[in-house]
């Protein structure tokens, strides 16, 4: 069943007068004033949403339509109206814009207030000589397109499936005025899709004077898969359960969604699909009744769309007319960042064996570069995706001495490979750094699927055009002292940062390994006041996902950001590979880890900036002379056949289980610098 509009004519509400003797009057000083639309939630906002097909006429009489073949490849439907003050702000700006790509946008100015004079409008039209002015007197273009306000844009591409709905820019909004936009939405949007790309921002609010609708339900059709069913899926599922793709099965065509409606009313009634395991806080509820997009990355089903596929799958799954249908999806087989100026893969295929568990591989690879580079986006593709679990990669920096694992981990992360994250990209002005002489340690976690192959990953990178003005950091938030007992169903383990300097966090990776159950990210600032920044009550094993904010939050020196973590030792948990062992920290999927990624960066610090207070830095700063004296005498107390390293065979046995997480170049062997790290834990 879907929503549509009714519109109510005559009720258009302008606040910028309410909102000028708010602004000027101090009632709203408590909280900051957020200069420019929201990012939305595209689903919720209507994006790849079908249109119906409808007629118009313009201002002069001539007839339009909407249909499925317009000679543009886009129609871009631009609300304004000439009584309202940021629309007639807008005007010269619509006017440039609909300039631009002649032949392949159709821009159409819509103007939905009755009471609007006429000869004003054939003023506004004259000024727009590019596009099509329309007096929608009766609201039925507006009705049909869900606009929201009379500065709102809806791109509809030839398929009638909307592709953007927000915002023009930044420039104009209630109580603001800039001399020139930061934010260009609309033609940020219109060159990435002329380019086949999506673009990077979909959905906004758009600051204007409202309309007014009654919301009344249609009943008169059915959910259909060419209307309505093959739109969810694109949105959803597609980037996965395609031919080629990672998931099990395709959904690409109508036979295969019918021929799995069972498994997908399963697993989209228990929400294990799609992935997505992010709960709102308190804080977010608030802000996501109004559909404000809280992650950028949020691949979660709205409601609508969830009741819609159910209803669908329940029923006797009705096709529809094969001319709504949406423009089928293509993927590339390249590369999603565009052509990389720099590829690394491995030199050599990895086996992977058909059956059993295969323990973490690593693979290290020379750069080679001979200066250091600020890296725009990054790109990670394994050769054999259908076996490879995820993908870490850490760096080993020049003059850093020689890191254990989990000290790459915790203060190395780089880029990581999950199914349906496999690219780390960047806004202009921030960027990640590489080194020179920089060494990209790949941990591999390989799943077998009951066929012997082989993978050779790779990775790509973009380097940025100029130095950045913020460097990207991601800093791991961890408890190595970590003691799950046996049988235990719910044990909780934490780890905290007190934050030396202001920060402004990016987003949150956390990481767990098989009895990972739950985990939340919490901030606790200067005065005891708590937030609960990420809450994911059922964390899943297989979904290493990055959770990104829409708009990064900034945190004060002194705020301690806090990780909790659950686990599940007991019988109860499948996954669990002995629910009577007391379990502590390790590498293996066996072992168990609390570790808290957040991706951050530091305001007014320059990039390449190094920072301090590592937990190696610390390790080497606390080591007293006699510590030294104690361990090289116990090393070589150890070294029987005097070659000056370690064999796993020449530690004690309570300690050879532990002999990977410290041998850091994977030669099997253990060097003195290698074991001073060993035996200081």
């Amino acid at each position: 069943m879907t929503l549509t509009l009714q519109f109510r004519k005559h009720r258009v509400f302008c606040l910028l007068g309410v909102a000028f003797f708010v602004l000027s009057s101090g009632l709203l000083r408590a909280e900051p004033i957020r200069r420019g639309p929201k990012p939305l939630k595209p689903a919720a906002h209507g994006i790849g949403r079908l249109v119906r097909a409808f007629s118009f006429s313009d201002i002069n009489g001539k007839p339009h339509a909407l249909d499925s073949e317009p000679n543009e490849r886009f129609t871009a439907f631009c609300f304004t109206s000439t009584s309202c003050p940021l629309s007639r702000k807008y005007l010269p700006t619509l006017a440039k814009i609909s300039q631009e790509a002649p032949g392949r946008v159709r821009y159409v100015l819509v103007n939905p207030i009755e009471s609007d004079n006429k000869e004003n409008m054939r003023t506004a039209a004259q000024q727009a000589s590019n596009a099509i002015y329309v007096h929608d007197s009766d609201g039925k273009i507006s009705q049909y397109l869900h606009a929201q306000t009379t500065t709102d844009v809806i791109v509809v591409d030839t398929h009638r499936t909307v592709v953007y709905h927000g915002a023009i820019d930044d420039q104009y909004g209630f109580g603001y005025t800039r001399a020139q936009p930061k934010q260009h939405f609309l033609q940020d949007a219109i060159q990435s899709l002329l380019n086949g790309q999506q673009p990077s921002i979909t959905a906004t609010d758009a600051p204007g004077c409202d309309l007014n609708y009654d919301a009344a339900l249609d009943t008169a059709g059915l959910t259909t898969y060419h209307g309505e069913i093959s739109r969810i899926l694109q949105r959803n599922c597609i980037e996965c359960h395609r031919k080629g793709g990672i998931g099990p099965f395709a959904l690409d065509t109508y036979e295969d969604v019918v021929a799995h409606a069972g498994m997908i009313q399963t697993v989209v009634t228990n929400k294990t699909m799609p992935p997505w395991f992010a709960e709102d806080s308190k804080s977010n509820k608030a802000s996501n009744t109004n559909h404000q997009l809280i992650w950028k990355n949020d691949r979660s089903l709205t409601t609508d769309d969830r009741n819609d596929l159910l209803a669908w799958v329940q029923s006797d799954h009705p096709q529809g007319k094969l001319a709504d249908a949406p423009n089928p999806i293509t993927f590339s087989e390249n590369w999603q960042i565009g052509k990389p100026d720099r590829i690394w893969k491995f030199s050599e295929p990895i086996p992977v064996q058909a059956t059993g568990v295969m323990p973490y591989q690593y693979i290290t690879i020379d750069t080679h570069l001979d200066e250091s580079k600020w890296i725009q986006a990054i790109e990670i593709q394994p050769g054999s995706p259908e076996v490879v679990h995820h993908v870490i990669i850490t760096l080993q920096v020049p003059g850093q001495g020689n890191q254990s694992p989990d000290e790459r981990e915790e203060d190395g992360l780089w880029a990581g490979y999950v199914p349906g994250q496999s690219v780390w990209k960047y806004p202009q002005g921030f960027a990640r750094h590489l080194p020179k002489g920089s060494r990209l340690i790949f941990q591999m976690h390989y799943t077998p699927n009951g066929i012997a192959t082989t993978d050779q990953t790779r990775v790509g990178v973009i380097f940025a055009d100029e130095f950045p003005e913020h460097e990207v950091r991601v800093k791991g938030l961890s408890n190595h002292r970590i003691r799950i007992p046996p049988n235990a169903r719910h044990h909780r383990e934490e780890a905290s940062l007190r934050l030396p300097v202001d920060a402004t966090l990016l987003g949150f990776l956390p990481h767990m390994h098989l009895r990972g159950s739950a985990c939340r990210y919490e901030v606790i600032d200067t005065t005891g006041n708590q937030e609960v920044l990420l809450d994911i009550p059922n964390y899943d094993f297989n979904w290493q996902l990055l959770y990104r904010y829409a708009e990064p939050r900034t945190f004060h020196e002194g705020d301690i950001i806090h990780f909790t973590a659950w686990f599940d030792n007991s019988a109860e948990n499948p996954a669990n590979p002995d629910p009577t062992q007391t379990v502590r920290w390790g590498q293996q999927t066996f072992d168990e880890m609390l570790l808290g990624y957040v991706e951050y960066y530091l305001p007014g610090v320059p990039p390449g900036t190094p920072l301090t207070g590592t937990r190696s830095q610390k390790r080497k700063e606390n080591l007293s002379p006699r510590d030294k004296k104690n361990f090289k005498a116990i090393f070589l107390r150890l070294d029987q056949d005097g070659d000056h390293a370690l064999h796993k065979e020449e530690l004690p046995v309570r300690l050879q289980s532990r002999f990977e997480n410290f041998d850091s170049n994977r030669d099997g062997l253990l060097s003195y610098e290698e074991f001073q790290l060993f035996q200081k834990q």
